[in-house]
């Protein structure tokens, strides 16, 4: 039996502090599965800004005693009250703020808060100088957007899409909201990148994979990296798409060595596309 802490803030947070950027984390924790998660996130080599709540912390079971993920049972997380979403809310911005960076990302339920507090952060943060990188999907994509972050991040599966001019023409209406960068991971497809107008696919090394669950977060956690360690916005999705190489050889989720990943970022190339 593993207990491991999980969800997409920590992932990402545990890649970037491998990338040697202190990491800060925003969360709530209730209930029994709260107590044991707060317990094994402060083991982790993240700075834990932690709020307790009523809500309880969501949970999973899985089998991997075959080699593949068998979920055996799921309980999902309660939804935030107003003054606990308000306590959470001022957290992440005020360290957002004093990051100078900041990633969002979501919970495992779209019931845990409502969508438009995507909207709200994003707009917050940007318009006080903090750079805003969004991991989401869905509505929370759309409101996120909507408050006009640095970079985002999605998924062709999120966005509905395969084709690669189809992929192209969303990635141009996402910039349309002052975002700088649109990079669309594609599974094992070469990544789609819009950046400050211009496109590229992302030409990633190619290793065997072991896990291809979380090689996403990991991309975002290193484009995050690259931009807080003052990179370029080329040389962070660089950075990015390496380290969601590195990811996908690992059995642990968000995991990997920053030199491995440095490396390997050496590596990726950036390939225009001309239209």
């Amino acid at each position: 039996m593993h207990l491991h802490a999980g969800g997409q803030g920590f992932w990402q947070s545990r890649m970037i502090a491998a990338l040697g950027v202190e990491a800060v984390v925003c969360a709530t924790f209730g209930g029994e599965t709260g107590r044991v998660l707060r317990t094994l996130l402060e083991g982790e080599h993240v700075d834990l800004k932690a709020r307790e709540v009523a809500a309880r912390n969501g949970a999973y079971v899985h089998d991997r005693r075959d080699g593949s993920r068998d979920e055996m049972v799921e309980m999902i997380p309660d939804a935030l009250s107003r003054h606990e979403l308000d306590d959470v809310y001022e957290s992440a911005l005020v360290e957002g703020i004093r990051a100078g960076t900041a990633v969002l990302s979501g919970p495992s339920d779209d019931r845990v808060l409502p969508h438009d507090t995507y909207f709200r952060l994003t707009s917050d943060l940007t318009g006080n100088g903090c750079r805003v990188i969004v991991d989401l999907a869905g509505d929370r994509l759309a409101e996120a957007v909507r408050g006009g972050p640095h970079v985002v991040k999605v998924s062709h599966e999120e966005l509905g899409e395969e084709d690669l001019s189809k992929l192209i023409q969303k990635a141009k209406e996402i910039a349309a909201s002052c975002v700088h960068g649109v990079v669309v991971s594609r599974a094992d497809e070469p990544a789609l990148a819009l950046l400050e107008d211009q496109l590229y696919l992302v030409k990633m090394p190619q290793l065997e994979p072991v896990d291809t669950r979380g090689a996403g977060d990991s991309m975002t956690a290193g484009i995050s990296a690259g931009l807080a360690l003052g990179m370029s916005l080329t040389d962070a999705v660089k950075l990015g798409a390496a380290a969601g190489a590195v990811n996908v050889t690992r059995h642990g989720l968000g995991s990997g060595g920053g030199e491995a990943v440095r490396e390997l970022s050496k590596r990726v190339e950036l390939e225009p596309i001309e239209e």
